[in-house]
């Protein structure tokens, strides 16, 4: 009778640890899952979250399949932001102004002259200025004006023609130099402008015609005879 007791006490004992054991495994394999999927939620919503952290964060749940798939995206994302790197900006192209047309279309060629005499043209190539159209009633309109009857475009020369007058002269029509230049071209001596008009002493418009003509005689163009000056000090 005793030991008929025992043994029903030792069955009803391994049937309560089944009983146990059913209930606590699944609750224990449940409870891991919850954690790892805890991690990865931590991992992939927290501060700097972003593709590297998401791969990280799979990376902690043994056996996940998309591993790999994550592993290869992160290799190209590095390769592209390597490149990236490596572009450089292109410039936009920038259309030629037409003195620089100008200058293309033209050859270059030597010079012999200057105001008060003669002399050998530079080597270097002809430069070119651009301006605005002057101030009308002056003595730099008069001479934009008159451009066009000599054959040089005052949108092209007038830049060149401007700043050759303003260091010899000033634009001045009386400017007078110890060595006997005068007027606005600084001819050497001033009476040679006598051939353009005997009112040279006193009159812009016979200076400027006189100036004209002797630029297109000896340089051929008013930026030809600004490279000269640029590179002599005189034209």
């Amino acid at each position: 009778m005793s030991r008929h007791r025992t043994g029903n006490r030792s069955n009803r004992r391994k049937r309560g640890l089944i009983r146990r054991v059913g209930i606590v495994f699944p609750v224990a394999v449940f409870a891991a899952v919850a954690v790892a999927a805890v991690a990865v939620g931590a991992a992939v919503f927290g501060p700097g979250s972003g593709a590297f952290n998401i791969a990280r964060a799979v990376e902690a749940v043994p056996g996940s399949h998309t591993i790999a798939l994550l592993e290869t995206e992160r290799a190209q994302l590095i390769a592209m932001t390597a490149a990236a790197r490596t572009l450089t900006l292109v410039a936009e192209p920038k259309l030629a102004s037409p003195a620089q047309v100008a200058s293309a279309e033209l050859s270059t060629g030597t010079s012999t002259g200057t105001s008060g005499g003669t002399g050998t043209g530079g080597g270097g190539g002809i430069v070119y200025v651009t301006s605005t159209p002057p101030n009308p009633n002056t003595a730099q309109s008069i001479a934009y004006n008159m451009m066009a009857s000599f054959g040089f475009s005052p949108q092209t020369y007038f830049g060149c023609l401007q700043d050759l007058w303003n260091r010899e002269s000033g634009w001045r029509y009386d400017a007078e130099n110890a060595s006997g230049a005068y007027g606005i071209p600084q001819a050497l001596p001033g009476s040679k402008m006598a051939s353009a008009g005997p009112d040279w002493q006193t009159n812009p418009a016979t200076q400027i015609r006189w100036g004209l003509t002797y630029i297109k005689g000896l340089y051929g163009n008013p930026c030809g005879a600004w490279s000269f000056e640029e590179a002599n000090g005189y034209y």
